[in-house]
């Protein structure tokens, strides 16, 4: 592929750089900034969100015709990296999960009516969305077969029972991507299903703690005794659900990557800078090759998860589901975001494992990307399984034509 950014993809670039310089940035050193789950708050964040539609840099991800910019994959891949070197950055440009993974698939699969009811007040940023497919024991997680949440169906609506767990962002949520089982049939026994939060027959059952800082709406439990909904709120048709899964979660996953390259990059420029500055025994620590062979390492294997996540990139942009390239993206930049915080809360010392910086943060939220959108080792099966199936060939490169 050509590595070559456009310019109009490196305006971009620039010009986010240079907002979360300028607005982003700033709000992490107040702790006053912050709400009680160590995120932005919303009342600011709103306020910062309006300059930087204001400015043209909003929902870049989607067509024009929806409200955004139609930069690709590619282009986001850009884009999406220079966003994350803020905490904030994401949900400041309206790029962040689940609401950025929702829009995708919605824009992909929903119709006029959908798009109308669903999308719009997403992408105007008048309310915010959840993807409720993960299921306590025995139900789906890494699988979405083993969905155990039904849906039945009553003349022109479906009836829906179970229950979901880990849902990001459904305590503030108005509208939901609901999977459901409505047959047993292996491959068409699936359905994706929109609601809104104020429908009857369903309730939160509690807001899971979790480890780390928060996405706005946390991470919650939801129970469904009977919520009702209309035929005409499926997405795609009945049985479909297992291709509408595929659509959003593969991009999802590698916008995940997008933006946790943005935060590695940010734990080398925080370590970086100390190591120019803290002296001891008479040397600076970035004069120290123990400390030089650890910035180098890093630094390299943040350059071959950008390289990988491009690939994926451009491979969607190709029309490609990319499902090799994309786990193996998100097992190299999952673990080296973990390893970037790591490396630069040893470098900063006791400074780097208190809040005097956002390194400590950052820790504690790398631990979850090993996890979400397909645990490590879920991704190493999936490339053995092409391994197995392609053997040599599992190397080859695209040949023109």
């Amino acid at each position: 592929m050509d590595y070559t950014v456009s310019p109009r993809i490196e305006d971009f670039r620039r010009r986010i750089a240079a907002f979360v310089d300028t607005h982003v940035l700033p709000l992490e050193a107040d702790g006053a900034n912050y709400d009680a789950h160590e995120n932005i708050r919303v009342d600011l964040l709103d306020h910062v969100r309006a300059k930087a539609r204001a400015e043209g840099l909003w929902c870049l991800q989607l067509k024009k015709e929806t409200g955004g910019q139609d930069v690709g994959k590619v282009g986001m891949a850009v884009c999406y990296e220079a966003m994350n070197r803020s905490i904030f950055g994401p949900a400041v440009f309206n790029s962040a999960a689940p609401d950025d993974g929702n829009m995708m698939v919605l824009e992909a699969v929903g119709t006029d009516a959908q798009k109308e009811r669903w999308l719009k007040p997403i992408v105007e940023g008048k309310v915010r969305s959840a993807f409720a497919m993960t299921e306590p024991h025995p139900g789906s997680g890494s699988d979405p077969s083993m969905t155990m949440t039904k849906a039945e169906k009553r003349g022109d609506h479906y009836v829906i029972t179970g229950r979901k767990w880990f849902i990001t962002g459904a305590e503030e949520a108005q509208h939901f991507v609901l999977m459901a089982r409505t047959s047993s049939d292996p491959r068409k026994g699936l359905t994706a299903f929109m609601f809104d939060r104020d429908q009857p027959g369903w309730r939160i059952e509690r807001r899971i703690e979790i480890m780390g800082p928060e996405e706005h709406g946390g991470h919650c439990e939801l129970v469904f005794e009977g919520l009702e909904v209309p035929a005409s709120e499926i997405l795609l048709r009945e049985g479909e659900g297992l291709k509408v899964t595929q659509i959003r979660l593969g991009p999802a996953r590698l916008t995940h990557c997008m933006r946790w390259l943005g935060l590695s990059k940010r734990c080398v420029e925080i370590a970086t800078d100390y190591a120019a500055r803290r002296e001891g025994f008479g040397q600076r620590l970035a004069d120290r090759e123990s400390v030089q062979l650890m910035l180098g390492d890093l630094a390299m294997k943040i350059e071959i998860g950008r390289l990988l996540v491009m690939k994926a990139a451009w491979a969607l942009d190709q029309g490609s589901f990319a499902r090799k390239e994309v786990s193996m993206a998100k097992v190299q930049v999952a673990n080296v975001l973990h390893q970037a915080a790591d490396t630069a809360i040893q470098l900063n010392g006791a400074r780097g494992y208190s809040k005097d910086t956002i390194l400590e943060w950052i820790y504690r939220y790398a631990r979850q990307a090993r996890l979400v959108d397909g645990a490590d080792e879920v991704h190493k099966m999936v490339l053995n399984r092409f391994l197995e199936k392609e053997g040599g060939t599992f190397w080859s490169w695209q040949a023109g034509e």
